[in-house]
């Protein structure tokens, strides 16, 4: 079953952290889908976004507590991906004009 670019890579993170890892250390951050591996994060992130990917790091951050009055609740579980770009490349869409 092969699936599209947009049904693994939901959205980026744009956070300080990443925003700092991504003007430093050429890697981007993505909130993907929770059974996609590293193989199909590297394809489809090359396709969407027409770069040369040299490395995949994945985690999977549990979803926080959260609480209304007594009732207690949980976020979703959701993973994470950092996308390490080879050298040269970069994103025009994060590029300051």
């Amino acid at each position: 079953m092969t699936r599209s670019a947009q049904d693994i890579i939901i959205r980026p993170l744009l956070t300080e952290k990443l925003t700092e890892m991504r003007e430093s250390q050429h890697k981007i951050g993505f909130l993907v889908r929770a059974d996609a591996n590293k193989v199909e994060i590297k394809k489809a992130t090359e396709r969407a976004l027409n770069v040369k990917v040299e490395k995949v790091s994945v985690m999977n951050v549990g979803g926080k507590a959260r609480r209304i009055g007594r009732m207690v609740g949980k976020k979703p579980d959701w993973k994470k991906a950092i996308v390490t770009l080879k050298p040269g490349e970069k994103l025009e869409i994060f590029e300051g004009v």
